[in-house]
């Protein structure tokens, strides 16, 4: 038996190959159906992209992806996308409410399948972001709030580094 072509080796071009996993995709109608009324739930028209990030994105359950990450993992299920792609489809689902973006520094961000309420920690060294329940983190007073300012939410990130024992050190 012969492994299957690469989109190179079989002459097509991103655009076609993207068409080729989209009926692969929607033979098994149940996850697509789902992420098509998902999106159009959400305003965003279901388009190749968005369907096939939508389905990688949300079939593993609560996790975090960068854009990178998910790159990454649409590259190894064969799915052509450039990275540009995936982060506009990622910045348009976390402004449809279907992500929650978490800005570690100006160079590093996640996008959280889990919408609601809570917190993270990122372990440094392996750049990884791990939810906090929120009751775990309590916060005694905030600072004086603007008068024309109001509260839409407090998020607490804890840094941490691993020990050399490999335990975290908080």
């Amino acid at each position: 038996m012969h492994a299957p072509l690469s989109p190179e080796q079989a002459g097509l071009d991103m655009e076609q190959e993207l068409r080729l996993v989209w009926r692969r995709l929607k033979q098994d109608d149940t996850p697509w159906l789902d992420c098509c009324a998902m999106l159009r739930r959400h305003r965003l028209r279901p388009t190749r992209q968005r369907v096939v990030l939508a389905r990688l994105l949300f079939a593993k359950g609560h996790r975090h992806v960068t854009a990178a990450s998910l790159h990454d993992e649409a590259m190894q299920a064969r799915i052509p996308m450039s990275l540009a792609t995936v982060y506009n489809t990622l910045n348009n689902f976390t402004e449809a409410g279907l992500l929650r973006r978490i800005t570690i520094t100006s160079t590093i961000s996640f996008f959280d399948t889990n919408t609601s309420h809570h917190h993270h920690f990122f372990i440094e060294s392996e750049q990884a972001l791990h939810d906090i329940a929120p009751d775990d983190v309590h916060i005694a007073q905030l600072p004086q709030i603007p008068d024309d300012a109001s509260v839409e939410g407090v998020d607490v990130v804890v840094r941490l580094r691993r020990t050399p024992t490999g335990r975290v050190r908080r």
